[in-house]
């Protein structure tokens, strides 16, 4: 019975090993992740501040604070992917992928948002139009998808590390 155990334990040891791939996990990009999973979160919640806005009767100048906060968000974001960018080379394959899938997204979002802001400056009395709710439906859509994409590449990540934390304990034994 030990000897298949053991079979079984080496395998996966393997495995996970082969998994990792030759490079180790960044922390510089584990620690920029971690940013921008907070900024993204931000970011979905002041879009969705702004979905709600947009049903509701408030002024103009409201939804121009509120879409200032969220460009706001996006360049903080577009900063920190940045610097993820230049730290591509020296992150895992796992932390590679997170950067490639996160890009499009936040470009999307970029674009998004700055297609609401122009909306927003060129048509101020019109701002409670189904055209004004779409352009806030979208922003938001594309908010939390980056929240969720940025938190789930962090939650493998951390996972992760926990994982190997493990492994390393049950090697030692």
């Amino acid at each position: 019975m030990l000897v298949p155990m053991v079979a079984v334990y080496l395998m996966i040891s393997h495995i996970s090993k082969a998994a990792t791939g030759s490079i180790g996990d960044s922390q510089e990009i584990t620690n920029l992740l971690s940013q921008a999973k907070s900024e993204a979160i931000e970011l979905r919640d002041d879009a969705d501040n702004m979905a709600t806005y947009a049903r509701s009767r408030l002024s103009w100048a409201s939804f121009a604070g509120k879409v200032n906060e969220i460009k706001e968000h996006v360049n903080e974001t577009g900063k920190l992917l940045a610097k993820l960018e230049q730290a591509r080379a020296t992150g895992s394959l796992w932390q590679q992928e997170a950067i490639d899938h996160i890009t499009p997204v936040l470009r999307e979002l970029a674009a998004a948002t700055e297609s609401t802001i122009d909306h927003l400056n060129n048509n101020k009395t019109l701002v409670h139009t189904r055209d004004f709710r779409e352009h806030c439906s979208v922003n938001y859509d594309l908010a939390e998808k980056l929240a969720k994409l940025v938190g789930d590449f962090v939650d493998y990540g951390e996972t992760k590390a926990k994982f190997a934390e493990l492994q390393t304990r049950v090697e030692a034994h």
